[in-house]
């Protein structure tokens, strides 16, 4: 009986084997039939490529280099001196500067993130590599100390400054440009230059999304926070007098739109975003419809045609209008440029 028994209990799991292999049998082949092997292999190795591609991203990164790699201690010296202008712009040369007050409060790094070190954050890392060189806007080749006097008179809303403080930031600028070659620009420099809406970018949807992720750090008024002994800004005023001037980069939306997308709210990156494309370009929209200080700009783009397409005054070489040029949608102009050439 206990034969028996054991008989029929191995004759029972060989049926039961066998169904559960029947039945893998009929789900692979339903499979099989909703996602073909062609598919599922490309899906699964679309998956790999992209995960693959952002680490290849990652690792591509421009990273600056190190000062306390600097073996000559007079170079590192002004190269440190240099770093500091950047980060505390406003401690020397704001309403209340040590060495000169030149400009509005605000320090370079407001704008160009880290000191310039962060990638996709305005950074440094192609400045030396690619001047001098020929600026549309100017109509001339510029050198660096053109383009950092013109960061102090335009974002900076003030002067230039004296040669010792722009040979430190010129020495700076050069030591970040180490290692790339001249003429090629690495990744992750300057800014993010975001895909243009269908639309034109909306300055009421911007101020709602201003209110709920920005107005925290910056003020309800864009008025920006200042520090303990008021000489600068925890967080940069995003209009009013003491902002960016309205002949500053970021004037124009592309750039503000590119530099929120990887570097706002507090806390994001290009490894960490958080905003939206849509949402970037509002906020750009919003914060850039409020008032600010103006500069003239009579000697700026000699050749109009030549204009950025988001340049918010005229006049133009094409029919738009200046709204037009400021919010977009852009699409229509840069197609106008492409078959007028």
């Amino acid at each position: 009986m206990e034969d028996i028994l054991k008989q029929l209990r191995r004759g029972l799991i060989i049926v039961i084997l066998l169904i559960v292999v029947m039945l893998g049998l009929m789900v692979a082949m339903v499979v099989a039939n909703i996602l073909p092997e062609s598919s599922l292999s490309a899906k699964v190795e679309g998956i790999d490529s992209a995960s693959s591609s952002k680490e290849t991203k990652k690792n591509a990164m421009w990273k600056a280099p190190e000062i306390s790699s600097l073996t000559d201690k007079d170079e590192k010296k002004l190269v440190e001196y240099g770093r500091d202008l950047i980060a505390n712009t406003s401690r020397y040369l704001g309403p209340n500067g040590t060495v000169g007050k030149l400009t509005n409060g605000m320090n370079c790094q407001n704008c160009h993130m880290d000191a310039g070190t962060k990638p996709f954050g305005n950074n440094y890392s192609a400045v030396y590599s690619t001047y001098p060189k020929f600026r549309a806007r100017s109509g001339t080749k510029e050198t660096i100390v053109k383009r950092i006097s013109d960061c102090f008179e335009r974002s900076l809303n003030g002067s230039r400054p004296g040669n010792e403080e722009m040979n430190a930031m010129v020495a700076y600028i050069r030591f970040l440009g180490t290692g790339v070659k001249k003429d090629s620009i690495p990744q992750g420099a300057g800014l993010e230059k975001l895909a243009y809406l269908d639309r034109a970018a909306d300055p009421v949807r911007g101020a709602l999304i201003y209110q709920s992720k920005c107005a925290s750090c910056h003020g309800a008024k864009g008025e920006g926070i200042l520090t303990e002994d008021k000489n600068s800004f925890v967080y940069p005023p995003l209009w009013g007098p003491q902002s960016y001037n309205d002949a500053a980069g970021l004037y124009r939306i592309s750039n503000f739109a590119g530099y929120v997308k990887n570097n706002m709210p507090f806390g994001a990156s290009y490894e960490n975003q958080l905003l939206t494309d849509e949402e970037s370009w509002d906020i750009a929209a919003f914060v850039n419809s409020q008032p600010r200080p103006h500069k003239d700009q009579a000697g700026d783009w000699k050749d109009i045609s030549k204009k950025p397409v988001d340049y918010p005054y005229g006049p133009y070489s094409d029919g738009f209008t200046e709204r037009q040029h400021k919010y977009g949608p852009f699409k229509p102009i840069v197609q106008l440029i492409k078959h007028s050439k």
